[in-house]
């Protein structure tokens, strides 16, 4: 049986657009650490700007976390 929060997800924070993403689920640090050079790769090319790169043990509601710009 598998607990919740035992896979490794790669989590990138941008600043510009302020987002949190969540790439995975992966069985192992390695396998998380092979794969985000990808993603990065990905939303520079989509021109996000302040990329933050953190993997870690967790269990994501949501995969794409953004916030509106409220005025």
């Amino acid at each position: 049986m598998q607990q919740a929060a035992t896979n490794w997800w790669v989590e990138i924070t941008t600043l510009s657009p302020r987002c949190i993403y969540y790439f995975g689920p992966f069985e192992t640090n390695e396998e998380a650490k092979a794969a985000y050079p990808g993603y990065v790769k990905d939303l520079d090319g989509e021109g996000a700007k302040g990329i933050i790169v953190v993997i870690q043990r967790c269990q994501p509601k949501e995969l794409t976390i953004c916030e509106e710009d409220k005025i």
